[in-house]
Protein backbone atom coordinates (compact mmCIF):
# COMPACT_ATOMS: atom_id res chain seq x y z
CA UNK A 1 0.00 0.00 0.00
CA UNK A 2 1.46 3.36 -0.82
CA UNK A 3 1.48 5.56 2.31
CA UNK A 4 1.73 8.46 0.42
CA UNK A 5 -2.16 10.14 -0.03
CA UNK A 6 -2.34 12.37 -2.71
CA UNK A 7 -4.49 15.37 -2.03
CA UNK A 8 -5.87 16.90 -5.18
CA UNK A 9 -6.14 20.66 -5.46
CA UNK A 10 -9.75 21.70 -4.64
CA UNK A 11 -11.68 23.85 -6.90
CA UNK A 12 -12.69 27.16 -5.89
CA UNK A 13 -15.73 27.43 -3.59
CA UNK A 14 -18.08 28.91 -5.87
CA UNK A 15 -17.17 26.41 -8.27
CA UNK A 16 -19.22 23.86 -5.80
CA UNK A 17 -21.85 25.59 -6.48
CA UNK A 18 -23.52 25.76 -9.87
CA UNK A 19 -26.24 28.20 -8.77
CA UNK A 20 -28.76 26.39 -11.35
CA UNK A 21 -30.85 23.63 -11.66
CA UNK A 22 -30.41 21.32 -13.92
CA UNK A 23 -33.68 19.20 -13.37
CA UNK A 24 -35.96 19.32 -16.48
CA UNK A 25 -39.02 21.53 -14.67
CA UNK A 26 -41.85 20.57 -16.92
CA UNK A 27 -44.57 19.12 -15.26
CA UNK A 28 -43.55 20.38 -12.21
CA UNK A 29 -46.06 22.05 -9.83
CA UNK A 30 -44.21 25.13 -8.20
CA UNK A 31 -44.83 28.15 -6.26
CA UNK A 32 -43.79 31.52 -7.12
CA UNK A 33 -44.09 34.71 -4.94
CA UNK A 34 -44.48 38.16 -4.87
CA UNK A 35 -41.14 39.06 -5.87
CA UNK A 36 -42.53 38.31 -9.44
CA UNK A 37 -45.49 39.93 -8.64
CA UNK A 38 -44.42 43.75 -10.73
CA UNK A 39 -47.42 45.76 -10.60
CA UNK A 40 -49.60 43.81 -7.73
CA UNK A 41 -48.40 43.78 -4.64
CA UNK A 42 -50.13 40.56 -3.11
CA UNK A 43 -50.52 39.05 -6.48
CA UNK A 44 -53.79 39.33 -8.74
CA UNK A 45 -57.41 37.96 -7.04
CA UNK A 46 -57.66 35.54 -10.33
CA UNK A 47 -54.24 33.92 -8.73
CA UNK A 48 -53.16 31.78 -6.56
CA UNK A 49 -49.05 31.32 -6.69
CA UNK A 50 -49.60 27.92 -7.55
CA UNK A 51 -48.37 26.80 -11.16
CA UNK A 52 -47.83 23.99 -13.53
CA UNK A 53 -44.87 24.08 -15.65
CA UNK A 54 -45.69 23.74 -19.23
CA UNK A 55 -42.65 24.37 -20.80
CA UNK A 56 -39.40 24.74 -18.30
CA UNK A 57 -35.68 23.63 -19.10
CA UNK A 58 -34.05 25.59 -16.73
CA UNK A 59 -35.34 27.68 -13.69
CA UNK A 60 -34.55 30.98 -15.07
CA UNK A 61 -36.65 30.93 -17.65
CA UNK A 62 -40.20 28.81 -17.05
CA UNK A 63 -43.91 29.02 -18.58
CA UNK A 64 -46.40 27.83 -15.84
CA UNK A 65 -50.39 28.14 -15.91
CA UNK A 66 -51.10 29.43 -12.82
CA UNK A 67 -53.70 26.69 -10.86
CA UNK A 68 -55.75 29.93 -9.99
CA UNK A 69 -56.31 31.71 -13.07
CA UNK A 70 -55.41 29.54 -15.71
CA UNK A 71 -53.40 32.24 -17.41
CA UNK A 72 -49.95 31.08 -19.03
CA UNK A 73 -46.86 33.54 -16.66
CA UNK A 74 -43.39 33.77 -17.51
CA UNK A 75 -41.42 33.32 -14.41
CA UNK A 76 -37.88 33.43 -13.10
CA UNK A 77 -37.71 31.29 -10.45
CA UNK A 78 -33.82 30.73 -10.29
CA UNK A 79 -33.40 32.33 -7.00
CA UNK A 80 -36.31 30.78 -4.88
CA UNK A 81 -37.37 27.02 -6.43
CA UNK A 82 -40.34 25.27 -4.66
CA UNK A 83 -41.36 22.11 -6.28
CA UNK A 84 -44.38 20.63 -4.88
CA UNK A 85 -45.73 18.07 -6.47
CA UNK A 86 -45.73 16.37 -10.45
CA UNK A 87 -47.90 15.63 -12.81
CA UNK A 88 -47.69 13.57 -15.49
CA UNK A 89 -47.84 14.17 -19.33
CA UNK A 90 -51.53 13.09 -19.76
CA UNK A 91 -52.05 15.80 -17.24
CA UNK A 92 -50.48 17.82 -19.09
CA UNK A 93 -51.71 17.15 -22.24
CA UNK A 94 -55.42 17.81 -20.65
CA UNK A 95 -54.09 21.08 -19.83
CA UNK A 96 -53.14 22.18 -23.46
CA UNK A 97 -56.10 20.82 -24.72
CA UNK A 98 -58.57 22.67 -22.51
CA UNK A 99 -56.21 25.70 -23.37
CA UNK A 100 -56.31 25.75 -27.41
CA UNK A 101 -58.98 27.32 -29.23
CA UNK A 102 -60.69 23.59 -30.18
CA UNK A 103 -60.77 22.12 -26.26
CA UNK A 104 -62.87 24.37 -23.85
CA UNK A 105 -61.21 27.76 -25.41
CA UNK A 106 -62.30 31.52 -24.43
CA UNK A 107 -65.72 32.86 -25.67
CA UNK A 108 -66.08 35.42 -28.36
CA UNK A 109 -64.57 38.86 -26.83
CA UNK A 110 -63.21 37.18 -23.35
CA UNK A 111 -59.28 37.08 -23.72
CA UNK A 112 -59.47 34.76 -20.03
CA UNK A 113 -59.48 31.30 -20.37
CA UNK A 114 -62.32 29.27 -20.33
CA UNK A 115 -64.52 28.68 -17.67
CA UNK A 116 -63.71 24.73 -17.83
CA UNK A 117 -59.91 25.19 -17.94
CA UNK A 118 -59.92 27.48 -14.69
CA UNK A 119 -62.38 24.69 -13.00
CA UNK A 120 -59.93 21.98 -13.97
CA UNK A 121 -56.84 24.16 -12.65
CA UNK A 122 -58.53 24.75 -9.46
CA UNK A 123 -59.72 21.58 -8.84
CA UNK A 124 -56.11 20.21 -9.76
CA UNK A 125 -54.78 22.83 -6.86
CA UNK A 126 -56.68 21.43 -4.33
CA UNK A 127 -56.02 18.11 -4.84
CA UNK A 128 -51.98 18.74 -4.77
CA UNK A 129 -52.58 20.57 -1.69
CA UNK A 130 -54.54 18.09 0.39
CA UNK A 131 -51.86 15.46 -0.59
CA UNK A 132 -48.97 17.59 0.27
CA UNK A 133 -51.12 18.52 3.39
CA UNK A 134 -50.03 21.63 5.81
CA UNK A 135 -46.39 22.52 5.95
CA UNK A 136 -44.33 25.12 6.06
CA UNK A 137 -44.08 24.87 2.05
CA UNK A 138 -47.97 24.88 1.83
CA UNK A 139 -49.05 27.22 4.31
CA UNK A 140 -48.39 30.43 1.84
CA UNK A 141 -50.58 29.19 -0.55
CA UNK A 142 -53.09 28.39 1.87
CA UNK A 143 -52.85 31.91 3.07
CA UNK A 144 -53.00 33.07 -0.21
CA UNK A 145 -56.33 31.48 -0.93
CA UNK A 146 -57.76 32.02 2.05
CA UNK A 147 -57.24 35.64 1.83
CA UNK A 148 -58.28 35.85 -1.74
CA UNK A 149 -61.97 34.90 -0.35
CA UNK A 150 -61.45 37.93 1.89
CA UNK A 151 -60.75 40.38 -0.77
CA UNK A 152 -63.53 38.91 -2.76
CA UNK A 153 -66.06 39.22 -0.29
CA UNK A 154 -65.39 42.77 0.66
CA UNK A 155 -64.05 44.64 -2.24
CA UNK A 156 -63.53 42.54 -5.39
CA UNK A 157 -61.36 44.09 -7.92
CA UNK A 158 -57.99 43.08 -9.98
CA UNK A 159 -55.51 42.92 -6.52
CA UNK A 160 -56.07 40.76 -3.72
CA UNK A 161 -56.28 43.52 -1.55
CA UNK A 162 -58.47 45.75 0.13
CA UNK A 163 -59.09 48.95 -0.32
CA UNK A 164 -60.64 51.23 2.17
CA UNK A 165 -60.67 55.61 1.92
CA UNK A 166 -59.68 56.74 4.32
CA UNK A 167 -59.82 60.16 4.05
CA UNK A 168 -60.53 62.69 0.85
CA UNK A 169 -58.35 61.42 -1.80
CA UNK A 170 -56.88 59.08 0.32
CA UNK A 171 -57.26 55.11 -0.54
CA UNK A 172 -55.54 52.61 2.02
CA UNK A 173 -54.74 49.28 0.50
CA UNK A 174 -54.43 46.31 2.75
CA UNK A 175 -52.41 43.17 1.44
CA UNK A 176 -51.05 40.10 3.15
CA UNK A 177 -47.53 38.91 3.59
CA UNK A 178 -47.67 35.24 3.01
CA UNK A 179 -44.94 34.21 4.30
CA UNK A 180 -44.54 36.50 7.42
CA UNK A 181 -48.62 35.82 8.21
CA UNK A 182 -48.65 39.98 8.63
CA UNK A 183 -51.66 42.11 6.99
CA UNK A 184 -50.15 45.00 5.22
CA UNK A 185 -51.66 48.14 5.56
CA UNK A 186 -50.39 51.17 2.42
CA UNK A 187 -51.43 54.34 2.20
CA UNK A 188 -50.69 56.98 -0.66
CA UNK A 189 -48.72 59.96 1.21
CA UNK A 190 -44.84 59.45 3.15
CA UNK A 191 -46.14 59.79 6.48
CA UNK A 192 -48.77 57.11 8.31
CA UNK A 193 -52.27 58.30 9.00
CA UNK A 194 -52.39 58.78 12.66
CA UNK A 195 -56.64 58.01 12.54
CA UNK A 196 -55.70 55.00 10.65
CA UNK A 197 -53.38 53.59 12.95
CA UNK A 198 -55.23 54.17 15.94
CA UNK A 199 -57.81 52.04 14.57
CA UNK A 200 -55.93 49.54 13.61
CA UNK A 201 -54.78 49.08 17.32
CA UNK A 202 -58.25 49.31 18.51
CA UNK A 203 -59.31 46.42 15.80
CA UNK A 204 -56.56 44.62 16.39
CA UNK A 205 -55.93 45.09 20.49
CA UNK A 206 -54.11 41.87 20.99
CA UNK A 207 -51.99 42.12 17.89
CA UNK A 208 -48.79 43.77 17.30
CA UNK A 209 -48.86 47.00 15.01
CA UNK A 210 -45.64 48.95 13.87
CA UNK A 211 -45.33 51.62 11.19
CA UNK A 212 -42.85 50.51 8.57
CA UNK A 213 -39.56 51.48 9.38
CA UNK A 214 -39.11 53.10 5.83
CA UNK A 215 -41.58 53.84 3.42
CA UNK A 216 -42.41 51.95 -0.16
CA UNK A 217 -40.98 52.34 -3.21
CA UNK A 218 -43.44 54.63 -4.50
CA UNK A 219 -43.03 57.02 -1.19
CA UNK A 220 -46.36 55.50 1.05
CA UNK A 221 -46.19 54.78 4.76
CA UNK A 222 -47.61 51.20 5.85
CA UNK A 223 -48.47 49.43 8.98
CA UNK A 224 -47.67 45.87 9.73
CA UNK A 225 -50.25 43.62 11.56
CA UNK A 226 -48.57 40.62 12.52
CA UNK A 227 -50.71 37.49 13.55
CA UNK A 228 -48.09 34.91 14.39
CA UNK A 229 -46.82 32.28 12.15
CA UNK A 230 -49.35 29.23 12.02
CA UNK A 231 -48.33 26.01 12.51
CA UNK A 232 -51.85 23.99 12.05
CA UNK A 233 -54.09 24.16 9.58
CA UNK A 234 -56.79 25.12 12.20
CA UNK A 235 -54.81 28.53 13.39
CA UNK A 236 -53.79 29.33 9.72
CA UNK A 237 -57.54 29.40 9.29
CA UNK A 238 -58.25 31.35 12.95
CA UNK A 239 -55.95 34.11 11.48
CA UNK A 240 -57.70 34.59 8.64
CA UNK A 241 -61.60 34.90 10.66
CA UNK A 242 -59.40 37.18 12.69
CA UNK A 243 -58.44 39.24 9.58
CA UNK A 244 -61.49 39.43 7.80
CA UNK A 245 -63.70 40.50 10.95
CA UNK A 246 -60.51 43.42 11.22
CA UNK A 247 -61.08 44.56 8.01
CA UNK A 248 -64.78 44.88 8.25
CA UNK A 249 -64.78 46.65 11.27
CA UNK A 250 -62.21 48.92 9.40
CA UNK A 251 -64.49 49.32 6.50
CA UNK A 252 -67.37 49.55 8.61
CA UNK A 253 -65.94 52.82 10.27
CA UNK A 254 -64.42 54.38 7.28
CA UNK A 255 -66.93 53.39 4.67
CA UNK A 256 -69.90 52.70 6.17
CA UNK A 257 -72.79 53.11 3.13
CA UNK A 258 -70.13 50.75 1.02
CA UNK A 259 -70.36 48.34 4.29
CA UNK A 260 -73.80 48.03 4.91
CA UNK A 261 -73.75 46.79 0.25
CA UNK A 262 -71.25 44.49 1.04
CA UNK A 263 -72.65 43.06 4.30
CA UNK A 264 -75.92 42.65 2.50
CA UNK A 265 -74.58 40.48 0.20
CA UNK A 266 -72.44 38.27 2.53
CA UNK A 267 -75.73 37.74 4.85
CA UNK A 268 -77.28 36.57 1.75
CA UNK A 269 -74.87 34.76 -0.24
CA UNK A 270 -72.52 34.09 2.61
CA UNK A 271 -69.03 34.04 3.16
CA UNK A 272 -66.73 32.32 0.93
CA UNK A 273 -64.86 29.48 2.23
CA UNK A 274 -62.96 27.98 -0.06
CA UNK A 275 -60.60 26.34 2.10
CA UNK A 276 -63.18 24.47 3.34
CA UNK A 277 -63.05 22.43 0.37
CA UNK A 278 -59.47 21.10 1.50
CA UNK A 279 -59.21 17.69 3.51
CA UNK A 280 -56.35 16.88 4.81
CA UNK A 281 -55.44 12.88 5.11
CA UNK A 282 -54.41 11.57 8.09
CA UNK A 283 -55.39 15.27 9.92
CA UNK A 284 -54.27 18.62 9.49
CA UNK A 285 -50.68 17.98 8.89
CA UNK A 286 -49.00 16.54 5.94
CA UNK A 287 -45.42 14.45 5.77
CA UNK A 288 -43.04 16.86 3.61
CA UNK A 289 -39.38 16.10 2.68
CA UNK A 290 -37.11 17.33 0.59
CA UNK A 291 -36.74 13.87 -1.47
CA UNK A 292 -38.49 11.90 -3.45
CA UNK A 293 -41.04 9.26 -2.30
CA UNK A 294 -43.82 6.94 -3.06
CA UNK A 295 -47.18 8.32 -3.70
CA UNK A 296 -49.67 9.46 -6.26
CA UNK A 297 -49.74 11.87 -8.66
CA UNK A 298 -51.76 14.90 -8.60
CA UNK A 299 -53.73 14.10 -11.10
CA UNK A 300 -54.46 10.79 -9.76
CA UNK A 301 -52.26 8.60 -12.22
CA UNK A 302 -49.22 7.03 -10.20
CA UNK A 303 -46.05 7.87 -7.89
CA UNK A 304 -44.41 11.35 -8.04
CA UNK A 305 -41.01 11.87 -8.62
CA UNK A 306 -40.49 14.36 -6.11
CA UNK A 307 -41.72 15.94 -2.82
CA UNK A 308 -40.82 19.19 -2.59
CA UNK A 309 -37.25 20.76 -3.71
CA UNK A 310 -36.09 23.93 -2.42
CA UNK A 311 -33.20 26.14 -3.68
Amino acid sequence: MDPMITTESRPEAMADVPGICELPLTRAVVQYRDVHELYHRGGRIREIGLAVVVAGRFASSVRAMDLGSAEVKYLNLASELVILDWVYDPTLAHLRTLANAGGGAKTAGDPRPSGDLRRYCFDLALRVLERRGFSPLTRPTLLRIGFRDICKDLDMHESTAVRIVTGAGEVTRVYLDYDANALVFRRTGARPCPAMGRAIREVFPKLRVRAADAAGPDGSAAYHVRFGVPVTFGELKTSLVAMRRGLALLAARFEPERFRSVRSLTTTFGERATLDRIAFRGGEAGGWSTAGGGGSDASGTGPSEARAVVH
